[in-house]
């Protein structure tokens, strides 16, 4: 994209209406801040946007502006609608952003996440072809608002549910609301907008009507999947985006080379790569950040966070691993295994209920049952340092900062806090003592027979 500050008198310039109030969210967040599948709402129209290489980016933000703004800083223009009085006051505010430009301006909304950069396309190549002032995308099912079409198949009209006959309400196809317009087109049309309506808002759709009254074509592309033109007003139309958003993910992550067991029960943020020939059972979440290598088995309801998976590993199932962590080659990590901003060499092996926080762990390295580093002091995170070959034994605490040099072995049970030297064998437990016949005394403890004076009494 250009400058957003550059003016220009051809091309493409496009506007993101994401000013709405978002009070059906329910949220202290900016609406079009919240997550699908790993990236904020608005950052998917930012970058199809983006994609198609515009000479002028707006945005039209409202309450929390500065929220927004600070997100996105540097990737647009901003513009504030104060007060909002609808979607086209929203377009008369951003077209004072672009002033002297004559060429297209596509519209797109915030709070609409999935469009296909293909479907916008279309919509380019349709606008070449024609001359049209207007091309209109719409959707396979009904929305708020209705496309009206001659017996001829052109458009007529967009109607409100509201205010549509009952023979109009028998209409299926809907209007998104996005549109490719020439600007001087739009200029005109929205300086005819007028507020008569209940809610006394200018709405961007009755242009559509201006173009059909002057005898101006409008050109309408209709949407492949119907789910694209799906609007995020809702906690409940959050979820439904980001499943649909999952599913993209992992279809595409299939065509790549990637298992899945069950798709529909795994979730793999957006922009997340995985290497060819990896496994990924159900149940398995891997965020944003995260890098998964080749042949990388992610057994059932592991959670990957942010963290960066090389080749031929094998983590789970119940496996945490939180953000920060490099998990190189051959590395296995087992059942109820917790790993956190540690580098873990070639072919560590931690096979289950373990939690290694803060540390550095040299090829070739294993930890029985239950050890864990134990790195926080309640103040301060510590690192600790475990050498190649080490062997950690069951139930052992690694108290941070600590080194345990190459090839040393620590005892089952041990509580390490000095250093290891390399090849030895750490042993940190207090001595084992064994009271002989204690079962029988405590029986006749509890029976009253133990001799008044004796050990048993």
């Amino acid at each position: 994209m250009a400058s957003a500050s550059k003016k220009s008198d051809s091309g493409l310039a496009v506007v993101i209406l994401a000013a709405g109030k978002g009070t059906r969210m329910n949220s202290s967040r900016a609406k079009v801040l919240h997550e699908i599948a790993g990236r904020p709402m608005l950052d998917y129209p930012l970058r199809l946007a983006e994609a198609l290489e515009p000479v002028l980016l707006v945005v039209v933000v409202g309450r929390d502006s500065e929220q927004v703004q600070h997100a996105f800083a540097d990737r647009a223009r901003f513009v504030i609608q104060e007060p909002q009085r609808g979607t086209g006051h929203a377009v008369e505010v951003a077209l004072s952003s672009l002033d002297g430009f004559s060429g297209d301006v596509l519209i797109l909304y915030g709070d609409t996440p999935l469009l296909h950069s293909e479907s916008i396309r279309r919509m380019l190549a349709r606008r070449a072809e024609t001359g049209a002032p207007i091309v209109m995308l719409t959707s396979p099912e009904p929305l708020p608002g209705l496309v009206v079409r001659g017996e001829d198949g052109r458009v007529q009209r967009v109607v409100e549910v509201a205010d549509a006959t009952p023979h109009e309400l028998s209409i299926r196809e809907g209007n998104t609301g996005v549109y490719l317009v020439e600007a001087e087109f739009l200029r005109k049309a929205i300086g005819r907008l007028e507020d008569a309506n209940e809610q006394r808002e200018f709405y961007l759709t009755d242009i559509v009507g201006h173009a059909c009254a002057e005898g101006q074509p409008v050109e309408a592309i209709q949407l492949e999947e119907a789910d694209e033109a799906l609007g995020v007003n809702t906690r409940a139309e959050l979820a439904r985006a980001t499943g649909v958003q999952f599913q993209r993910n992992a279809a595409r992550l299939m065509d790549e080379g990637v298992t899945f067991i069950d798709p529909a029960h795994a979730y793999v943020d957006t922009d997340v790569p995985v290497g060819r020939d990896t496994c990924i059972d159900p149940g398995v979440v891997v965020t944003a950040g995260s890098r998964i290598g080749e042949r990388v088995h992610l057994k059932a309801h592991t959670v990957i966070e942010a963290s960066d998976i090389e080749d031929d590993v094998s983590i789970g199932p119940s496996a945490h691993l939180r953000p920060g962590n490099r998990i190189r080659r051959g590395v296995r990590i087992g059942n109820f295994v917790e790993v956190k901003n540690s580098d873990l060499g070639e072919g560590v092996k931690a096979d289950h209920l373990t939690y290694i926080g803060d540390t550095d762990v040299g090829r070739g390295a294993s930890f029985g049952a239950g050890s864990i580093t134990v790195n926080y002091d309640w103040d301060t995170k510590h690192r600790s340092t475990v050498g190649k070959d080490v062997r950690i034994g069951c139930n052992a605490n690694l108290i941070a900062p600590l080194r345990v040099e190459d090839g040393a072995c620590v005892a089952a049970g041990s509580t390490v806090t000095k250093d290891a030297p390399a090849g030895s064998l750490v042993v940190a437990r207090s001595r084992q003592r064994t009271v002989e016949g204690w079962a029988e005394k405590r029986a006749k403890r509890g029976t009253g027979d133990a001799e008044p004076g004796s050990e048993e009494s």
